[in-house]
């Protein structure tokens, strides 16, 4: 068993500089926190920056943090402040971030910084292949590092690698913005497992690899070449034993040890028990929703004027990005906002809100959980939000109310809690009357069931069902009945076809010596294609049929001047060296007059689609669609056509993003098997990608060599990752 190789934007360690002395100091975030059953021991590594640019490092001093970080089983990537600006501010914090917290208006798309963006990726990449051994178990951390995992998995491509996502991934409408869309998916998708924190993000993630990439996604599972990648949710935890136990310490202390934050609530609150405490937590930021909230307690008070002087709100905004513009101007509203509404409101013995800019330390933040009555956090989109569940950890006594926005992660494990839309200001203050008059009874019976879930699923717990499943993904077996066609035994079977002493190769087209296309008849051979059909159809005793679904006009005009054997429309027709193509076998088309309107009609009905009208089959593609509106009108329509062919001896064939409608009595396999008896051959290959190829893999000998292109399930004995390895294995025909 390898190590774990840990990798996220910053170490999970503070660097302190003090006279040429270098202090590393845990931090205790909620990452840090989480990853300590994964990062323990000898046997892991957290790679990071530390936190440091190159010019705030002296030279002499880069040896001693190295050894400072080790002790933390840690190492560090070197970044320069113009990368720091680039990539962090630039792109990480004015691109994704404001897009996929759906702040599209933020949003910047600056090449400059999608180029940093690269190179740093690039930088965390060469600092885990260094330290990577294959056995080794990789785990990548939120949306700075999203394309380090396919940069990896090129140089080391039988690794385990896992990713997770602590922010949300927007819907496909808000993602397909991305000008770097692709590159972002791709990046991601050199992951065996995804991970994300809700079930919604990890359909919008399904969705854009389906409809900006045209993966085959089944359940939730993407298909990629030789790979399956597992996209799954895994809802991020807090360490529940430390805040409840923190909360209790806090409430057994005398008065004398209480901290003076501590002192001043208790003042407050012993002068009006009646009174209650609103708590507002939350890093300043447009997301949070901190200025809807302020101008939401103001219409709570207008609309019940019997609170005034009964509530009080704290709000409690930890400085964040102060150097991106958006947030310069979030703190100036909040502050105009603050100081708006408590010269409004105030009166001699009350002040609505207590506003503090600042970072608490913990013990303060656990004085505020174990005060407040009443949490209101509502922001406006979150990936999970962390505060929301630390406060119900810290409520001993099962009291106090959680009033949470349904835009965070969060609430959908959080039911209990009283979920509302932050931008409906009326629900707002019914959600806020409500939670101060809730009886004590109703409050713990809420909260007991909030607080069991959540010591039984924390983030310790959370880490390791990642891990385990990411493991589980590495021990499965995805290649189903066929062998993946390695280097020993693609040479055994070069060798095999040199010795031969005749050959009978048939070779598909689309999906197989050529990518797909939008539109078909774009799909064309190649210079280099062509040179590599010249070499294996003019070599002695070897029979080569191009084979495929494709009418004779296409295949005339490409192939007919190099007079290639082929047979085309799934075995209707027939050309051998260079002749005009004759019928291979009697087919019927008076069936097609009845079909055609049929399928007019569905394309009608899905723009995108269109019908490819053959000599003895029709086709209707649906390439160019919506990917699941295209499967959902596919399945309809063969709903459809089953009912209509009824005993007419016809066929449906599901191809990739194409469905064919064909004589029952015509399929490659048949079309095959005519010419292998022929004459007798003592090296028969195939090679095909679709399930049309499946009837000459059930037809021809059991000892032929058949290929599937792709990675599913087949009758085939081998299979290849892609049209590139087709070409590369054909090219080990040539002698």
């Amino acid at each position: 068993m390898g190590k774990t190789i840990i990798i996220s934007n910053r170490l999970p360690v503070q660097l302190q500089i003090s006279n040429g002395n270098i202090t590393a100091i845990p931090s205790v975030g909620g990452l840090a926190t989480g990853m300590k059953s994964v990062h323990s021991g000898g046997d892991s590594l957290w790679i990071g920056w530390s936190g440091l640019t190159d010019e705030e490092i002296p030279e002499e001093l880069s040896p001693k943090i190295d050894e400072a970080l080790s002790e933390h089983g840690s190492s560090k990537v070197n970044l320069t402040s113009k990368e720091i600006d680039g990539f962090y501010y630039g792109f990480s914090n004015r691109t994704v971030w404001p897009l996929f917290h759906y702040f599209l208006e933020y949003s910047e798309f600056e090449l400059n910084n999608w180029d940093i963006y690269k190179q740093v990726n690039q930088k965390f990449a060469d600092a885990i292949l260094e330290a990577a051994d294959d056995d080794d178990t990789i785990w990548v951390h939120d949306y700075q590092l999203m394309l380090v995992p396919q940069m990896v998995r090129e140089k080391k491509p039988d690794i385990s690698i896992g990713f997770f996502l602590h922010i949300p991934f927007p819907s496909f409408e808000i993602f397909r913005t991305l000008p770097w869309r692709e590159q972002i998916l791709e990046g991601l998708l050199g992951a065996d497992l995804i991970g994300f924190h809700t079930y919604d993000y990890e359909r919008h993630f399904l969705s854009s690899a389906r409809r900006l990439l045209g993966l085959e996604v089944s359940f939730n599972d993407i298909h990629l070449d030789d790979r399956v990648i597992k996209v799954d949710s895994f809802p991020m935890g807090i360490d529940y034993k430390k805040f409840n136990e923190a909360a209790k310490k806090n409430e057994s202390t005398t008065p004398n040890d209480q901290s003076e934050l501590q002192q001043r609530l208790y003042k407050h609150k012993s002068a009006d028990p009646e009174a209650k405490f609103f708590l507002s937590i939350d890093r300043l930021d447009y997301t949070k929703g901190i200025a809807k909230r302020l101008n939401a307690f103001e219409y709570f008070l207008n609309k019940y004027p019997e609170y005034k002087e009964k509530v009080r709100l704290i709000i409690l905004a930890v400085p964040s990005r102060s150097n991106v513009p958006q947030y310069q101007l979030l703190k100036r509203e909040i502050d105009e906002l603050v100081g708006r509404i408590n010269g409004e409101f105030s009166t001699v013995s009350w002040t609505p809100i207590w506003y503090f800019y600042r970072s608490m330390p913990f013990e303060n933040l656990i004085d505020l959980y174990t005060t407040c009555d009443i949490a209101w956090l509502t922001p406006i989109r979150d990936g999970m939000n962390l505060v929301a569940k630390e406060y119900i950890a810290t409520r001993t006594d099962q009291t106090g109310v959680l009033i949470l926005s349904e835009m965070a992660g969060s609430a959908n494990e959080m039911n209990e809690a009283l979920l509302i839309n932050p931008n409906n200001f009326e629900q707002t203050a019914d959600a806020l009357r409500e939670a101060i008059t809730m009886p004590k009874e109703e409050q713990q019976e809420r909260n007991a069931v909030l607080q069991k879930r959540l010591a039984r699923y924390n983030v310790e717990k959370w880490a390791n069902d990642f891990m385990d499943s990411l493991l589980n993904q590495k021990g499965k077996d995805f290649s189903h009945v066929a062998r993946k066609l390695s280097v020993d035994l693609m040479n055994t079977i070069v060798d095999d076809y040199k010795v031969s002493n005749k050959r009978l190769l048939f070779i598909d087209y689309d999906g197989t010596l050529a990518g797909f296309h939008k539109d078909p008849q774009k799909a064309s051979p190649d210079e280099e294609l062509y040179k590599l059909l010249d070499s294996i159809s003019s070599q002695e005793n070897t029979e080569m049929f191009l084979i495929s679904g494709r009418d004779k006009e296409t295949f005339t005009k490409w192939f007919l001047p190099k007079k290639y054997n082929m047979i085309v429309e799934h075995g209707v027709w027939i050309s051998r060296g260079g002749e005009e193509f004759k019928m291979l076998e009697k087919v019927k088309k008076d069936w097609m007059e009845k079909i055609l309107p049929v399928l007019e009609s569905f394309v009608d009905r899905t723009p995108g689609s269109f019908i490819e009208e053959k000599n003895y089959s029709l086709a209707w593609h649906y390439r160019n669609t919506d990917p699941d509106f295209g499967q959902k009108r596919a399945t309809e329509l063969n709903t459809v056509l089953t009912s209509l062919i009824g005993t007419d001896d016809l066929s449906v064939l599901n191809g990739n993003k194409v469905m064919e409608i064909k004589s029952s009595n015509v399929n490659k396999g048949r079309a095959a098997m005519r010419m292998y008896a022929e004459q007798n051959y003592d090296f028969v290959f195939a090679i095909g990608d679709d399930w049309t190829d499946e009837f000459m893999f059930m037809e021809l000998p059991k000892d032929s060599i058949t290929v599937k292109v792709g990675r599913q399930k087949t009758n085939a004995r081998y299979y290849v990752e892609s049209v590139k390895n087709v070409r590369a294995l054909l090219d080990r025909f040539i002698y």
